[in-house]
């Protein structure tokens, strides 16, 4: 059988920090406040003139050192982000030329906080279907050019972190049970407006009233997130493990999309795993979109958390509304 498994990891964070106390002197908040409501203790902001492509090919470049393999082993590019550097081109074509490497396919998905896991099942389709022999997957973001870093803004600006995080997906012909066992993707564009940003766009130019009015700036009603995000996390997990026939207790490692410490530990219990079975690092990062989940990735293989043989659960929730999950076995 034709699989695709994942034989490379890296990833790569601005080194400005940003604290908590660094943002209650901009806004009204504390770092009490932000640390119940999300269990996010600092994040990272890129410096000014320095973009998502730029990001992604230094986590891309990390990979590459760590996994041992070089630029000529990619045949496709896929870039996950919800903040490219222009409206277009994509930032998969920034990547791209950065990494010195032209005429390969390179293909932006805009799937937001799903947007790792949107691209991992778009991956492996093609390496299985016999399209691709190795995929280079990056979920990158700069989120802190385009928050409101102030108390109008302070209930999604405290939860936002840049970065990047990528992966080397590489087909493989095997008997046994390896690589990814399966993906599940959904969507519900119903609830599209309860975390969004509204301009500019095609439908309304942006007007100078709307910039007084701040409506350029991401914009979420928090309780009908949290609730949709923990029950949609759950149902995805179970849909996972139920293809595959596995049992809540067999997961090795569970990397859930990091949007809020409360709704990972709200996951945990469900599944009533122990906590070293779940990998959080938004209290280092906040929130960073499609970038968390190969961010978290890479961070749990370096620190030894994430070994050969492992099943490991990946799964994610966010704008669209949309979410998905992953069974690996790693």
């Amino acid at each position: 059988m034709r699989r695709s498994r994942i034989i490379g990891v890296g990833h790569y964070v601005p080194p400005k920090v940003v604290t908590n106390d660094d943002l209650s002197k901009v806004m009204d908040t504390s770092d009490a406040w932000i640390r119940e409501r999300t269990g996010i203790e600092k994040r990272h902001f890129v410096e000014k003139g320095v973009g998502t492509a730029d990001l992604a090919y230094e986590a891309t470049k990390r990979l590459l050192q760590k996994s041992g393999k070089s630029l000529q082993d990619i045949d496709f590019i896929i870039l996950a982000t919800l903040s490219p550097d222009y409206f277009f081109p994509g930032s998969g074509v920034l990547l791209q030329q950065k990494l010195g490497i032209n005429s390969i396919g390179a293909l932006d998905i805009r799937a937001q906080c799903t947007g790792f896991i949107y691209g991992l099942s778009v991956a492996d389709s093609m390496i299985r279907a016999g399209q691709y022999n190795r995929i280079l997957l990056v979920g990158s973001e700069v989120h802190s050019t385009g928050l409101d870093l102030t108390t109008r803004g302070r209930d999604v600006a405290v939860l936002f972190g840049d970065g990047a995080g990528a992966v080397l997906i590489e087909a493989k012909e095997t008997e046994g049970e390896e690589g990814i066992l399966s993906t599940h993707l959904h969507a519900d564009g119903r609830y599209a407006q309860e975390l969004w940003v509204e301009k500019p766009g095609s439908i309304v130019p942006l007007s100078p009233e709307d910039l007084e009015e701040g409506r350029h700036f991401p914009r979420m009603n928090g309780r009908e997130v949290f609730k949709h995000a923990v029950t949609k996390f759950i149902s995805v997990i179970d849909e996972a493990l139920t293809t595959n026939r596995k049992r809540k207790e067999e997961i090795d490692l569970l990397v859930v999309h990091q949007a809020n410490l409360r709704i990972s530990e709200a996951v945990r219990e469900y599944l009533k795993l122990p906590p070293e079975k779940v990998y959080n690092n938004i209290q280092r990062y906040g929130n960073t979109t499609a970038a968390s989940i190969p961010l978290a990735l890479s961070e749990a293989v370096e620190e030894g958390k994430l070994k050969k043989g492992n099943l490991v659960c990946l799964a994610a929730f966010g704008s669209g509304f949309t979410w998905g999950s992953a069974l690996v076995r790693w």
